[in-house]
């Protein structure tokens, strides 16, 4: 940044012309402060584990609080430092974390049980039960469950709590006063109604029906958050909220808070992804894709989760545990090999040579098949996972084709759930917008996502900044929006209007391809669950 652009800097920051966005993350706490243009002008982070405690993981409020004030902190250091004014104003504060967990307290605000993050895989017979209830999928890292296996498990905190939420949900109740949820957040509490874009009230009475037996003194709509939806006023900073924020007292109360996001909802603001019939794919170590709908799903199904963006619009999520980790192993196998030939190996320029040879493969992988399962996979009914190369004596064996059945094989299982949408329920989608390390060799990621789903897929020239940058930009759209402007029409005219993108459409032959692939995908997995058993 320039002088020129220090000193609008400055001048924003002074005048409160700014918003901040937090985003607990489940290693890193990171803080954003944006101008009325949404370009950032400082950061903060802090880096944060979680524990295993009684067998349970979780954080202690101690680690939720220090790295919180960590965090903003180290943002009021670097305003400081780099525009030497202090930050005693904003025009207006967000708060975002990872999603789902169960955080329980008593009439006098006190913390029942610690926190219990979405990380755990406790609460099987709760997720169970209450997915035939529902008939409405309930994972098992959702408030409910967790809530309702603490009920089957006789825990003796249940008939105590008068109030649960998320870490989001807390942060921002005790920064604010107010026990609030933006109704992204709150759809991986309990599911909601998207006509009235709140907690589903038939889903309510069964679940209090259910529990009556208990005599808790509760019921289940007394105890939740208020779901508020993205643009809505949520609260000021309180005087006591800007210390335990602020601990040197410089930042000043009654600043105005959004509703407090989820991750999901917040990557979906930072991909430009929440209007409908569009969606986004997130492909690294893991993957993910959410597709925004327009209307229910016609049942529950196992393979996808219904959440809802930050404007209440419902959201189909495949999410998988395995994508390109396999992939990046057989490339440092290269690597070592190039290296062991006395040659200096560039990383990218490998990735892309790899990468760029797989589009020289035939459409099917010619009877090549991997499964690049270093863990379970529950879209696939795995609960551990063998990496596994296996081929036919006939198949056409070489590079191309090998790195191309590498490609599509970390697409396989996220392809099983969203062809449930594309082709049982004929979701249309316009377009996905990829981001993550599977999308940093131009071309090839993206036309192989395209393969897949067969959908275009587009992806940005400069990667988002990420969900603390999303939630910053949804406590400027509380502030900015025009009286009936959309969320969606907010992002696309204010904050992405001029962003590069470049957009891909789905090639006919990788698409027939991907379809043959995918049945001889679905076929060895027989063979894959040999491998768990035998190896």
């Amino acid at each position: 940044m320039g002088l020129d652009g220090n000193a609008s800097a400055k001048s924003a920051i002074e005048s409160g012309k700014t918003a901040l966005g937090i985003e607990f993350g489940s290693t890193r706490i990171k803080a954003v402060l944006i101008d009325e243009n949404h370009e950032v002008i400082a950061a903060g982070t802090h880096d944060w584990e979680n524990q295993l405690v009684d067998n349970i993981w979780t954080y202690s409020l101690d680690a939720i609080w220090s790295g919180l004030q960590d965090c903003y902190g180290n943002l009021a250091a670097q305003v400081k430092s780099q525009y030497g004014t202090e930050l005693k104003t904003i025009g207006s504060i967000g708060f975002s974390a990872m999603m789902h967990g169960y955080m329980a307290f008593d009439k006098d605000g006190e913390l029942l049980v610690p926190f219990r993050t979405w990380r755990n895989t406790i609460t099987q017979e709760a997720s169970e039960k209450l997915t035939e209830l529902f008939n409405y999928h309930i994972p098992q890292r959702w408030s409910i469950a967790h809530l309702y296996q603490a009920i089957l498990n006789n825990e003796a905190h249940v008939g105590n709590v008068a109030f649960f939420t998320t870490l989001a949900g807390y942060i921002h109740w005790k920064l604010s006063g107010e026990k609030v949820l933006g109704v992204g957040e709150a759809s991986g509490m309990f599911p909601i109604d998207i006509d009235t874009k709140d907690f589903n009230k038939r889903m309510i009475a069964q679940f209090d029906e259910l529990v009556a037996d208990k005599n808790y003194g509760w019921r289940l709509e007394d105890i939740m958050p208020k779901v508020l939806l993205s643009g809505d006023k949520a609260g000021t900073l309180t005087a006591e909220g800007a210390r335990l924020l602020d601990v040197t007292g410089t930042l000043q109360a009654g600043i105005p808070m959004c509703p407090p996001e989820g991750d999901a909802g917040t990557g979906m603001v930072a991909t430009n992804s929440v209007a409908k019939r569009t969606g986004n794919i997130s492909a690294g170590t893991s993957i993910f894709s959410m597709a925004v709908l327009e209307k229910d799903l016609s049942k529950s199904y196992e393979e996808l989760d219904l959440v809802t963006t930050p404007d209440g619009s419902l959201v189909a999520m495949v999410h998988c545990n395995n994508c390109t980790s396999d992939l990046n192993a057989w490339v440092n196998i290269f690597k070592e090999f190039y290296e062991a030939m006395g040659q200096k190996t560039d990383m990218n320029t490998l990735y892309g040579t790899l990468y760029r040879k797989a589009l020289e493969g035939d459409a099917d992988c010619s009877g090549l098949m991997s499964y690049g399962y270093f863990s379970g996979e529950p879209v696939t009914g795995f609960a551990q996972g063998r990496p596994l190369f296996v081929r036919t004596p006939d198949a056409k064996f070489n590079l191309a084709n090998f790195m191309r059945a590498n490609l599509f094989t970390a697409l396989g299982a996220i392809k099983i759930g969203m062809d449930i949408l594309v082709k049982q329920e004929n979701v249309t989608l316009d377009e996905l917008m990829g981001h993550g390390g599977l999308f940093k060799t131009e071309g090839v990621g993206q036309r192989v996502v395209a393969a897949a789903v067969n959908v275009p897929v587009s992806v940005m020239k400069t990667a988002g900044e990420g969900g603390a940058w999303g939630i910053a930009v949804l406590a400027n759209y509380m502030m900015k929006k025009g009286e009936d402007e959309s969320l969606s029409d907010y992002l696309n005219n204010k904050v992405f209007a001029g962003e590069e993108s470049s957009r891909m459409e789905p090639d006919s032959k990788d698409v027939e391809g991907f379809e043959v692939f995918i049945e001889r995908y679905k076929k060895g997995l027989a063979v894959e669950r040999a491998a768990v058993e035998s190896l």
